[in-house]
C-alpha cells in the first residue's frame, strides 16, 4: 500500500468497504460526475473558511488559498476526463457524508473552527484512501489518474489536521476519536445512492 494511503489510514477508523469498490465498475459515470462535484465543494469549503475566519491571518488564509487553487485544478482535470469519455454533465443529489460530519461541529469558537478543520481532515483522508483503492480496480487511465491524486489529498488532510491542532488544544485527541467513529459509521452503513463518499451500497441512484 502507498505511504499516502497508510498515512490516511492512521486517521480513519475503517477502510473503504469492498462492496463499494465492487460497485465502482457499474457506476463509473456517477463516480466521475460526483468526483467533479467534490472538487468544487472542497474549493468552496476552503473559500468559506477564509471568509468566515478572515481575522486568522496568515496561518489560516494563505494555506487555504493554496488548497482551494489545487482543488480547482483537480476539478478541471476531472471535467477533461468526463469530456474525453463522452459523459455529459447532469445534476446529482449530494451524498450524506460531508453534512453528516459537519452537523457534529460544536457551536462556539474556537471549538467550532477546530471541528470544521477536523471535518476537512477526515474528508481529505477518506479521499486519499479511496483514490489509492480506486487505482486497483479501474482501467489504466483512471487508475493512473487516481493514483496521481493521492499525494495531493495526503497534503490536504495533513494541512487541515495541522491547522486544527492550533485551535483544538487539549481536546484534540478526544475530538479525533469522536469524528473517526462518526466517519466510520457513515462509510460502513448502507447507502442507497452511489457517490464518491457514499457508504456500503444498498441500491442504485
Amino acid at each position: 500500500m502507498r505511504s499516502d494511503a497508510l498515512a490516511a489510514g492512521k486517521l480513519l477508523a475503517c477502510p473503504t468497504p469492498r462492496a463499494w469498490l465492487d460497485a465502482v465498475a457499474h457506476h463509473q459515470d456517477l463516480l466521475l460526475l460526483d468526483h467533479a462535484n467534490c472538487e468544487k465543494k472542497a474549493a468552496a469549503t476552503a473559500f468559506s473558511l477564509m471568509f468566515q475566519y478572515g481575522d486568522r491571518y496568515p496561518e489560516l488564509q494563505e494555506p487555504l488559498s493554496c488548497l482551494a487553487r489545487e482543488e480547482l485544478r483537480h476539478f478541471e482535470q476531472v471535467t477533461r476526463l468526463l469530456r474525453r469519455r463522452g459523459i455529459p454533465p447532469r445534476p446529482l443529489s449530494a451524498a450524506r457524508y460531508a453534512a453528516g460530519l459537519r452537523r457534529h461541529a460544536r457551536k462556539h469558537e474556537p471549538e467550532r473552527l477546530a471541528d470544521l478543520l477536523l471535518v476537512g481532515a477526515f474528508i481529505e483522508a477518506r479521499s486519499c484512501e479511496r483514490f489509492t483503492a480506486l487505482s486497483t480496480v479501474l482501467d489504466a487511465e483512471l487508475a493512473d489518474f487516481y493514483a496521481s491524486l493521492a499525494g495531493a489529498e495526503a497534503r490536504h488532510f495533513s494541512l487541515y489536521l495541522g491547522l486544527a491542532q492550533r485551535y483544538a488544544g487539549a481536546a484534540l485527541g478526544a475530538r479525533l476519536a469522536a469524528f473517526a467513529e462518526m466517519e466510520r459509521e457513515l462509510i460502513e452503513t448502507p447507502d442507497r445512492e452511489f457517490r464518491f463518499h457514499s457508504g456500503t451500497p444498498a441500491g442504485t441512484a
